[in-house]
């Protein structure tokens, strides 16, 4: 049986006394939504903080709303909330959808959607009992000196597996950070760094409040799809998100696709081909193989690389129909 190492739980009442705690605990201290993936990790010892802050009180950080030009999500909005919102699930279907597919109900009614952007990157030689870990002699990202998927010990490459942030990316997302020092706004694809061992910005002291999504000006198409063993618990082997605007032709006037769960952060690929031309079959073969020809999956996860590329093709044909 895995047990819990001692830590200290603390319940801030406020964001402002969250941040005084996390100012007090520093680097000793871990911040908890929703705990899903959180406890299982600290369980493994992957985790080891002297201070759990639970974020469960801040009711500040909850709730959806709407303005002309956006949508405001608080971090601590449950993954539930989020795929059966009415306004996500009409501005913006591909977050509902990715939010759906996290994980198990029981888990969307506790995870949340701040909680998901900031998951922990896993790897097969990670995610691991601390026995099993030892046997091997650790690993970059915890407690060693190599990479075993690399090889080379320079850099974790432990795979990105958050499903929202697929479709947030694509949909030109940012984030509010909140520290002491105040607030400010960051674009979600400079959230996020190629390095499994800390894969974003945050910094001790930083909390993720609230997501804001400019809202669509012209007629759009967007969509989620998500590659894993079973249709439930899974964590991906393969996420994509994809949209394209349409003038009043029909021609695609802007188009983003995202793939996520092959590399240590979510990648937006470049489809300007898209641009100027009408939805078709032949189209979505032509961006599928050109997707799959920039996406390299690494042994980090426990199946097979090769296959999962080809399913990149596949899924971005899926994702037009």
């Amino acid at each position: 049986m895995l047990r819990l190492q001692p830590f200290e739980l603390l319940f801030p009442k406020d964001l402002a006394e969250a941040l005084s705690m996390m100012s007090d605990h520093g680097a000793d201290a871990k911040l908890c939504a929703g705990g899903t993936d959180l406890v299982p990790n600290m369980k493994h010892e992957l985790h080891e903080p002297k201070a759990v802050i639970h974020l469960a009180r801040l009711n500040s950080l909850r709730g959806i709303s709407e303005s002309p030009n956006s949508l405001s999500i608080g971090a601590m909005t449950t993954l539930d909330s989020v795929s059966t919102n009415p306004l996500i699930t009409r501005l913006f279907p591909s977050l509902a959808s990715a939010a759906h597919h996290v994980a198990s109900p029981q888990i969307r009614n506790m995870g949340t959607i701040g909680g998901n952007l900031c998951l922990d990157t896993r790897c097969l030689f990670y995610n691991q009992t601390y026995f099993w870990r030892e046997a091997i002699g650790f690993c970059l990202k915890k407690c060693g000196d190599t990479c075993h998927v690399t090889l080379t010990g320079k850099r974790c490459v432990a795979a990105s597996s958050n499903d929202t942030a697929t479709a947030l990316l694509c949909l030109d997302a940012q984030i509010e950070i909140t520290s002491a020092t105040g607030t400010r706004m960051l674009p979600l694809e400079n959230f996020y760094v190629a390095n499994g061992e800390k894969n974003t910005v945050l910094e001790p002291g930083d909390i993720l409040t609230k997501i804001v999504i400019p809202k669509p000006t012209t007629k759009r198409f967007e969509n989620f799809a998500k590659l894993r063993n079973r249709e439930a618990i899974d964590f991906p082997m393969l996420s994509l998100a994809m949209r394209y605007d349409l003038d009043d032709k029909g021609v695609i006037s802007a188009a983003k696709l995202t793939v996520n769960a092959l590399a240590a952060k979510p990648k937006a690929l470049n489809v300007d081909m898209m641009v100027g031309r009408k939805p078709s079959p032949e189209l979505a073969a032509e961006v599928g193989e050109f997707a799959k020809a920039r996406c390299i999956p690494l042994i980090n996860i426990c199946d097979d690389p090769e296959w999962r590329r080809d399913m990149v093709a596949v899924y971005v044909k899926r994702l037009f129909a």
